[in-house]
């Protein structure tokens, strides 16, 4: 087993300290393998030394300008720190190299999101659940897109699948009583939000809406 995969399963076990001795091995043997370098870079992530993990993924990229896993880590770091316009580059490049997962799609959406630009972060969480049809966060954060864009029917479906992935997604019930409540149903309105109450009984939104609901009733 080379030094890659070794380093790659103290990792996946939590032991971080054997995983940078493992990647740091691995980048002595191949100093022009990007590999080593991304690996490296997140372990320093995942130890919370964004600035240096940094650092790894550019090497990586400066060895191999294809290395797409290099810019979604960069972009998860840029991401991490509210610097969602180098976010979003990191984003595109690794989708432009290669990077077909639903995680990059839903990364990049979610950039376009936080740039207030939901119409743009559509497709991308589209093509994320396509890829990923159990992610119940990326079918919530596609419903709230859909629901803010005035397709209120489309996001409900969401919702729903996002609650049939996650029963117990307090929020995805709070945006389905929403919904009901855009669409004039008060009594399926009224029992989203008291599901979503009794998830998070401390449920701010859900509380204050069953209660506006009441008060018309």
């Amino acid at each position: 087993m080379d030094k890659n995969q070794i380093g790659i399963q103290y990792m996946q076990e939590g032991n971080l300290e054997e995983a940078a001795k493992a990647f740091h091995d691995a980048i002595n043997e191949n100093p022009n393998d990007s590999v080593g370098f991304i690996n490296f870079g997140n372990v320093l992530a995942a130890l919370g030394d964004h600035e240096k993990a940094l650092k790894f993924y550019k090497k990586a990229m400066e060895l191999d300008e294809n290395a797409a896993a290099a810019y979604y880590s960069a972009g998860n770091l840029y991401y991490k720190s509210e610097d969602y316009e180098n976010a979003k580059t990191m984003f595109e490049t690794a989708m432009k190299k290669g990077l077909d997962t639903s995680d990059n799609y839903f990364m990049l959406a979610m950039t376009f999101v936080n740039l207030g630009q939901g119409k743009l972060a559509l497709p991308y969480l589209q093509r994320s659940v396509e890829l990923n049809e159990k992610d119940a966060e990326a079918r919530f954060q596609y419903g709230l897109v859909l629901a803010q864009l005035d397709f209120i029917d489309e996001a409900m479906v969401q919702l729903e699948k996002c609650l049939e992935i996650e029963p117990n997604h307090a929020d995805a019930y709070y945006n389905l009583g929403v919904s009901y409540a855009f669409k004039e149903n008060a009594e399926k309105a009224l029992e989203m939000f008291q599901k979503a109450l009794d998830i998070q009984p401390d449920h701010l939104l859900a509380g204050h809406a069953k209660q506006l609901i009441e008060t018309k009733q």
